[in-house]
């Protein structure tokens, strides 16, 4: 097996015109292809720079030609869950018609999207990525042939995985900016560039409010870390 991944500019994606116009990304949650209709439904996360351009990129992209259905599952703030189906793009056909299959979540922004498809020999994938070179823009990211003992290890720990992942979803949004916050300003290392005081000025709070989040951020973090190592292989 080939996994590579690209960065990749399609010239008929609806997502990528979106994100071309406006300040939004789009994160695939759940995506099948219908071999019969030749389309693709998904179901993905758009995060906007603020309101404005979340709400802006969703009306762009539910009037973009190309878009057959879409849906509205849910908004909040700078954050959208929405489902839709839209016809095959011209680098999806190529891909498909050369045997390649997606490995991996796609995530889009900045008019370029990032794949992960994987081939199951080097010469199936050199053919097709020299016919995508065709009609399309686009850089290896990274190119790598994973063996047998690293395939049966990423799938026995897809599940350790998945526990740190709810983990981080379970942190409100405060606790996750003051997690993030700490981390870049250095309040982890030894010795420390960022105090309690000031993160506190940074978040305009006092800094038993920013050590409770802390606290709050880490415990939780803690507990699923604890978990995932209990489900490792």
């Amino acid at each position: 097996m080939l996994d590579v991944t690209m960065d990749v500019e399609q010239y008929d994606c609806p997502f990528i015109d979106a994100t071309e116009e406006h300040g939004v990304a789009f994160s695939a949650v759940h995506w099948e292809f219908d071999t019969a209709t030749e389309s693709l439904e998904t179901r993905m996360v758009v995060e906007g720079e603020d309101r404005h351009e979340l709400a802006s990129g969703l009306t762009e992209l539910r009037d973009h030609e190309t878009l057959g259905d879409y849906s509205l599952l849910s908004k909040a703030d700078g954050v959208a869950h929405i489902r839709t189906i839209i016809d095959q793009t011209a680098a999806m056909e190529t891909i498909r018609e050369g045997g390649g299959y997606i490995t991996g979540p796609f995530y889009i922004a900045d008019g370029s999207e990032m794949w992960h498809v994987g081939f199951d020999d080097r010469g199936e994938a050199d053919g097709t990525l020299s016919r995508l070179d065709r009609d399309n823009e686009y850089e290896i990211v990274e190119r790598r042939e994973p063996d047998m003992p690293e395939l049966q290890g990423f799938v026995q720990n897809v599940g350790a995985a998945m526990t740190l992942i709810e983990g981080c979803q379970d942190l409100s949004p405060v606790e996750r900016e003051t997690l993030e916050t700490a981390a870049s300003e250095g309040y982890f290392e030894s010795p420390r560039s960022a105090t309690l005081g000031t993160l506190a000025e940074r978040f305009d709070v006092s800094k038993p409010a920013v050590s409770k989040n802390l606290r709050r951020g880490q415990r939780k973090m803690l507990e699923r870390v604890v978990e995932a190592m209990g489900e490792l292989e």
